[in-house]
């Protein structure tokens, strides 16, 4: 026996113990699975299990007016006076310093103006002062008006879903700003559950056959969060996201048999171990452990066949995959995500989270963002198109988001800076109003100045919308802050 073999892997006459083997095979999504049944299962019976328990019992605290929630997050910085906020001041100015303006004083005498920044670099960004004129045109859009830049053209034609709010702040002037808005709590204060993992921890899932968060495409790095914007932290394991891949061949980690085993030998494995268990479970009728691992091998192999189910999109019609823009190489990829989070919504997965990264606009803005935004643009607008088709809308919350806008002032001579005063995100469906805007920035987009609203306002207008009490989703022992709860955005709810 190697120094590393756990003393009870064998028994008294030298054999491998049946439950050490059991307990050493849990890997893969079984060991997925298993953590979420032995926490849903246990009977320990200690005070913590207790206390969490009469608080979330997998039931909303009021009538829902949303099942599901798609989060679009895009991750870099996008410029909010080229997407969803035009300021028309920027092209009168243009070339002059905030200072050879009347908002100089607006801008920096704010009571906002570096108050609330944590500086992630150590010191103070540059002001970036001298003004940049709109590298896009934009117009009023559907019977609401809402003005968009014409880079979005598939999503302007959304307008009349659309609720847009145009006075978000943070406070993280770097990409720790993604775990921030993930989190609601600034990288230096540490790691906290993200809203995914709020949502998962406080309704579970419509669907025991797929994972109950689902993230896709590439999360933040290491530098900015990483995995901790879609970890369930405290909450434990169970309630992170859980990383999935178009590839219906490969979709998640050991989320098939393998090349190697059939589907009927993987039945035939698995009857084999219900057998074994159901005898254990004869000898040990009161081993919750023993329970929610027979339970766990189940889940695993349903999980196996319904997965790769989900994301084969081929059985989809070619109008509904062209609608995706799944017919055009640039907008492919975030195309089958965004038809995957409808197949998965439909499928109640309660919460699915799409990364898409490349914003960072210190140069070329206008190069970088028609890019971009030509990616995802008729991707996004054709999920909102599908859903409402479908009757879907009603019941899943849209939600398009960045971790800060981008400076009025120019930097390099063509690109902006990062910006956390004030910036843009929209919501649409799940009971959210339909072709509204709310809150606002200045003149130059430079402060949010009507109705602000921090990160954990938007987390409390989600949860709020999926039936949830934001202030009941609090762990005994792990105190949270006023400003971790935030408030729903009264305004933008129907």
């Amino acid at each position: 026996m190697s120094d590393q073999t756990p003393s009870n892997w064998f028994n008294s006459c030298g054999r491998v113990s049946r439950r050490s083997f059991l307990n050493n095979a849990s890997l893969g999504l079984t060991g997925i699975a298993l953590t979420d049944l032995l926490q849903r299962e246990s009977s320990s019976g200690n005070a913590l299990q207790a206390a969490e328990s009469a608080i979330i019992n997998g039931q909303p605290h009021f009538a829902p007016k949303a099942k599901s929630v798609i989060w679009y997050f895009m991750l870099g910085g996008t410029s909010h006076m080229e997407s969803f906020d035009p300021k028309p001041a920027l092209n009168k100015h243009a070339g002059k310093t905030i200072g050879d303006t009347e908002y100089n004083d607006l801008v920096t005498n704010s009571p906002y103006y570096r108050k609330n920044v944590r500086d992630f670099g150590g010191k103070p960004r540059k002001l970036m002062a001298q003004l940049y004129p709109l590298q896009v045109g934009y117009r009023k859009r559907g019977e609401s008006g809402i003005e968009i830049s014409d880079w979005w053209e598939h999503v302007g034609s959304c307008a009349d879903d659309l609720a847009v709010v145009r006075s978000m702040w943070t406070t993280d002037n770097d990409h720790a700003a993604q775990l921030q808005f993930h989190t609601g709590r600034h990288i230096f204060d540490g790691f906290f559950p993200s809203i995914g993992s709020w949502v998962h921890y406080g309704l579970g899932s419509l669907n025991d056959n797929l994972p109950q968060f689902v993230v896709m495409g590439t999360p933040p790095g290491d530098c900015c969060g990483g995995t901790g914007a879609h970890d369930g932290s405290y909450l434990g394991p169970e309630h992170s996201g859980v990383k999935m891949s178009v590839n219906p061949s490969n979709p998640l980690p050991f989320g098939t048999p393998g090349s190697k085993v059939s589907r009927e030998e993987r039945r035939g494995q698995l009857e084999l171990l219900s057998e074994l268990n159901t005898l254990a479970g004869a000898a040990y009728p009161d081993d919750a452990e023993m329970r929610a691992r027979i339970k766990s091998y189940e889940l695993a192999f349903r999980m196996q066949m319904a997965v790769p189910e989900v994301v084969n999109i081929s059985e989809e019609t070619a109008a509904t995959q062209n609608l995706y823009g799944l017919d055009n190489q640039e907008t492919k990829r975030v195309g089958q995500q965004s038809l995957i989070a409808r197949r998965l919504v439909e499928r109640g997965v309660r919460f699915v989270q799409i990364y898409d990264g490349g914003w960072d606009a210190h140069s070329k803005l206008k190069q970088n963002h028609s890019q971009r935004i030509g990616q995802v643009d008729k991707p996004i607008a054709g999920l909102l198109k599908d859903l409402k088709q479908r009757g879907l809308l009603d019941e899943t919350l849209v939600v398009w988001a960045t971790e800060f806008g981008r400076t009025p002032g120019s930097e390099r001579s063509d690109g902006r800076d990062h910006h956390p005063y004030g910036f843009s995100i929209w919501m649409a469906g799940g009971g959210i109003k339909q072709g509204v805007t709310h809150g606002a920035t200045d003149e130059i987009g430079f402060h949010a100045v009507e109705h602000r609203h921090y990160v954990t306002d938007l987390h409390a207008t989600i949860l709020h919308q999926l039936g949830l009490n934001h202030h009941s989703l609090e762990v005994p022992g792990h105190k949270r802050l006023e400003i971790d709860f935030g408030e729903p955005i009264k305004e933008i709810i129907a």
